[in-house]
C-alpha cells in the first residue's frame, strides 16, 4: 500500500514538474512584426507588447489577444437589398481595415470582424434603398465611399482603421434580368433607328449639297464659256476691222501712184463682167436695172467717179 502511494505521489510531482517547466518555457514569447499582443496579469489589462522578445510572469501574466496589425480583406457575406423602386437584389463586397489600437480592437469589442462586416451590411442595404436599380450600376462608386464613411465612424470606437469598400456584385433576380435585357434591345433598336434616320438624312442633304454645286459649277463653266466666246468674237471683229482698214489703206495708197486709177478701173470692170456671167441660168429669169448695151456709159462714171475721188 505504501508503495502504491509512494508511485502516485511521484507521478504527481513528475507531471506537475512538467507542467512548471511548460509554463517557464511559454513564459519566453517573440512577437512577431506587424503583430502586438494584449498582456493581462491576475484578469486585468496589463500592456501591451510589440515586436520582439519578451518574458511573461508564470501563473500571473498570460496573452490574452494576438492582433495583427496588417491590412485585412474581409468578404462582407452576400445579402438581399431592396432598392427605391422595389426591386429586390442580391449584393456582396469586401471591405479592407487595419488594427490602429489594439486596446479598442481587444476590449471595447467582442469581434471586430464581425461587427464591422454587421456595419457594412446594414449600410449597403440602407444605400441601396435610396436608390433605383438602374442607379445603382451607376452609383456604385458613391455608394462606396457613403460606406466606407459610416463604417469608418463607429470603427473608430473599435480601434479599426476601414481604408475602402468595394461592392463586388448585385445580381437582380431573373425576371428582372430578362426585363433589363428586354428594355435594353428596345433602347438598342431606338438608336439603331435614330441612326438611321440621321444617316438618311445626312444623305440627303449630301446629295442636295453636291447637286447645288454641280449646277454652281456647271453655270460658272458655262459663264466662262459665253465671255471667252464673246472675248473671240470680239477679237475676230476687229481683226476683220484692221485687216480692212489695212486693206482700204493700201488700196488708196495704190490710187496715189501712176496709173493706179487706171488699173481700179480695169480692175472694177472685170470683177463686174465676171460676177454678171454668173447671174443667169438656163432655167431662171433674171432682171438687171440697168441696159447691158451701154457698159460704157457705166464705165465712164466708173472712171468719172475714181477722177473725182483722187481730186479730193
Amino acid at each position: 500500500m505504501e508503495g502504491t502511494l509512494a508511485t502516485f505521489g511521484f507521478l504527481i510531482y513528475f507531471f506537475l514538474g512538467l507542467y512548471v517547466t511548460y509554463k517557464l518555457i511559454r513564459s519566453f514569447r517573440i512577437v512577431p512584426a506587424q503583430t502586438e499582443y494584449i498582456i493581462e496579469r491576475l484578469g486585468r489589462y496589463s500592456r501591451t507588447w510589440g515586436a520582439g522578445f519578451h518574458m511573461l510572469i508564470p501563473f500571473i501574466d498570460r496573452v490574452a489577444y494576438q492582433l495583427t496589425l496588417k491590412e485585412e480583406a474581409i468578404d462582407v457575406p452576400t445579402q438581399i437589398c431592396i432598392t427605391n423602386d422595389n426591386v429586390q437584389v442580391q449584393v456582396d463586397g469586401i471591405i479592407y481595415m487595419k488594427v490602429k489600437d489594439a486596446f479598442k480592437a481587444a476590449y471595447n469589442v467582442n469581434n471586430y470582424h464581425q461587427a464591422v462586416i454587421q456595419l457594412a451590411q446594414t449600410t449597403m442595404r440602407a444605400s441601396f434603398g435610396h436608390m433605383d436599380l438602374d442607379k445603382t450600376f451607376e452609383e456604385r462608386e458613391a455608394m462606396n465611399a457613403q460606406i466606407v464613411k459610416i463604417v469608418a465612424q463607429a470603427a473608430d470606437y473599435w480601434g479599426v482603421d476601414i481604408k475602402r469598400y468595394e461592392i463586388q456584385n448585385i445580381s437582380p433576380s431573373r425576371d428582372v434580368l430578362i426585363a433589363m435585357e428586354q428594355q435594353m434591345t428596345a433602347e438598342r433598336d431606338k438608336r439603331a433607328r435614330i441612326a438611321e434616320s440621321e444617316g438618311h438624312m445626312r444623305s440627303q442633304i449630301n446629295k442636295s449639297e453636291g447637286t447645288k454645286q454641280e449646277l454652281i459649277n456647271k453655270s460658272e463653266g458655262q459663264k466662262v464659256r459665253m465671255i471667252n466666246e464673246a472675248e473671240g468674237r470680239a477679237a475676230e471683229i476687229l481683226s476683220i476691222g484692221n485687216a480692212t482698214a489695212a486693206g482700204i489703206r493700201k488700196i488708196a495708197a495704190a490710187l496715189q501712184t501712176e496709173g493706179g486709177s487706171h488699173a481700179m478701173q480695169l480692175r472694177l470692170a472685170e470683177d463686174f463682167l465676171r460676177k454678171l456671167g454668173g447671174v443667169a441660168s438656163r432655167d431662171s429669169q433674171v432682171i438687171l436695172p440697168m441696159d447691158l448695151g451701154k457698159v460704157d456709159e457705166m464705165l465712164a462714171g466708173i472712171k468719172a467717179t475714181i477722177a473725182s475721188a483722187d481730186q479730193d
